[in-house]
């Protein structure tokens, strides 16, 4: 079994530097420095340079407590998180790969590795205040307790401000693992990043997606480039795209959209069509999950049940039968735009390439497969135009990010695409 590294693509640098982290935290412990924090303790620049002027550890390759993993979607923030979660539990200090303590971590049941991978539209301050109460115990397995967060990006203001307290006064062998788009004022809250290192990642090339699809998932590699290309160095859409025939189909159907815009009446259509085949996709991915939970909290809560109570309790349980029922619309909420955010980077990678086609520029284009379409556009609109159709698109996924209704925005946008 490769190392726990292996699958963190095109990130060299940080993959160095996670090693040289993880190897640090390990003499730490061999140390016996098991009542204090990681040292530094804080990522400001000016403390690390007085720790190793006065014979401290060397910043570039120390632990501490708190880091943020930023980068483009698809870089492989939360696989980098993970797999330094598991190097940090490696009883060889190196994330083997093949160690209790790495398999547990990278399958997602090691006893002292908290994942949060928010289901919702975000991260609350209740979730967030029980995560902290427990990643404040001592590790089961006398090494670290660590605490990753998905889409930190997500968390509320209240829910930030919980996180902050615990990152302040962490616990002696508490690490918090944070993933988020950037180090923006609008990702994550100035006082966070401050008391965290930063590991930057970047888009992973192409190349290096198709070599990972080829080798891990078994994908044959002309299939895996095709992929690779088209995700536009997204490894999980990637996969998507190589191994699922439905993702296929939805992907060709938003690639066909710029030959539909010829009016008003076909530019709603086409919004409509888009939105509903992201409704679609969100129900599919959630359905079961929502009624796997319900038949579990029904059960409970007594559902069935024929002995003295039993419907009682069912009748009195409406409360949380009704919370359940909020937090899966709001994760269908979430699914959902997150389906339709795939279709819009594909338009947007259909219009770059036009862009690309009339200025002459010497890359290769997205989506090979309607490169003649996007050649014609290019001829069509001239580059200005090509600019401002992708322009539209980009605008209008930021505007759903800033939630717009999402039917507003994609309607916007396809007028806009309509009249260039």
């Amino acid at each position: 079994m490769p190392d726990v590294f292996a699958d963190l693509v095109g990130q060299d640098e940080a993959v160095v530097e996670l090693r040289r982290a993880a190897a640090a935290a390990a003499a730490v412990l061999r140390a016996g420095a098991a009542d204090r924090a990681p040292a530094p303790r804080t990522a400001d620049p000016a403390e690390s340079a007085d720790a190793d002027a006065s014979g401290g550890v060397d910043p570039s390759a120390g632990m501490t407590h708190a880091w943020i993993f930023t980068g483009p979607p698809g870089s492989g923030r939360s696989v980098a998180a993970r797999a330094f979660a598991a190097a940090l539990q490696c009883v060889h200090g190196t994330g083997c790969g093949e160690c209790p303590g790495c398999r547990t971590t990278m399958g997602g049941t090691h006893a002292d590795v908290r994942l949060v991978v928010p289901e919702g539209l975000s991260i609350g301050v209740g979730e967030m205040r029980a995560l902290v109460l427990r990643a404040a115990s001592t590790p089961s397995g006398g090494r670290w307790q660590v605490v990753v967060i998905e889409d930190a990006d997500r968390l509320t203001e209240a829910a930030g401000n919980a996180l902050l307290k615990a990152i302040e006064e962490p616990p002696p062998r508490t690490v918090f693992l944070l993933c988020a788009p950037s180090t923006h004022p609008d990702d994550i809250s100035v006082t966070i990043r401050s008391r965290c290192r930063v590991v930057p990642l970047r888009q992973p090339p192409a190349d290096a997606v198709a070599e990972v699809l080829a080798r891990r998932d078994g994908i044959a590699p002309d299939v895996a480039q095709w992929a690779a290309a088209a995700a536009q160095g997204h490894v999980g859409r990637a996969r998507r795209l190589a191994r699922d025939p439905e993702a296929r189909k939805r992907r060709e159907a938003v690639l066909a959209v710029p030959r539909r815009l010829t009016g008003v009446g076909a530019a709603f259509d086409a919004a409509s069509a888009l939105i509903e085949a992201a409704e679609a996709e969100a129900e599919a991915s959630v359905t079961d999950a929502d009624t796997t939970e319900r038949a579990a909290l029904e059960t409970a809560l007594g559902a069935g049940g024929t002995g003295r109570g039993a419907s009682g309790a069912i009748r009195g349980a409406a409360g949380q039968l009704k919370e359940l029922e909020k937090r899966q619309k709001s994760r269908a909420t979430r699914a959902q735009r997150d389906a339709l955010d795939r279709a819009l980077v594909d338009l947007a990678g259909f219009y770059r390439d036009a862009l690309t086609m009339a200025l002459r520029a010497p890359v290769a284009p997205v989506h090979t497969d309607t490169a003649a379409l996007a050649g014609a556009g290019a001829q069509k609109w001239d580059a200005e135009g090509s600019l401002r159709r992708l322009e539209a698109v980009l605008a209008c996924r930021a505007a759903i990010e800033a939630n717009v209704k999402p039917r507003i925005a994609v309607e916007a946008m396809m007028l806009a695409l309509w009249k260039g």
